[in-house]
């Protein structure tokens, strides 16, 4: 029951920061200036953005939920919310703000902190930490998809 219960309060906090983020971007996949940008070829379509952080924040509420009950400490949850804050973060810096360069950067630092989940549980969590993948795979292209925009444009 506490797993449960554990499990629906990382669903919250994870599917709440989505909604901020998506509220903080404006509109901006919608707006002039970004379809005037020079996208990367492999840009998926607007859906596949939707589906791919609908599932990797129901795996990664699953994840937190087994390495918060593995390893309950301060570490695991302050990296949890400083995670939230820089995903949350980067949509209103690059959508709202249209800062390419620090949306950029932010993206970079949320790579590093979901590798640093990776890598730093792993031997506590095995094989489980396969539910963090999706978001350190789509962390890898969505960098690269802002990697384009800051150098072609």
């Amino acid at each position: 029951m506490r797993a449960f219960k554990l499990f629906f309060v990382f669903l919250i906090l994870n599917f709440g920061a989505l909604g901020l983020g998506s509220w903080l971007m404006n509109n901006g996949p919608k707006s002039l200036w970004y379809a005037d940008l020079n996208k990367a070829p492999w840009t998926p379509d607007g859906w596949v953005f939707g589906a791919a952080w609908f599932t990797i924040m129901f795996c990664f509420s699953i994840y937190m939920t087994y390495l918060y009950l593995e390893r309950p400490s301060k570490q695991v949850i302050t990296l949890f919310g400083i995670q939230l804050l820089i995903n949350t973060s980067w949509n209103y810096l690059f959508f709202n703000q249209h800062l390419i360069t620090i949306g950029l950067i932010n993206i970079v630092m949320l790579l590093i902190l979901i590798t640093t989940f990776l890598v730093t549980y792993y031997k506590d969590l095995k094989i489980k930490s396969m539910l963090i993948v999706p978001y350190f795979l789509w962390l890898i292209i969505a960098t690269s998809l802002n990697l384009y925009i800051f150098i072609y444009n």
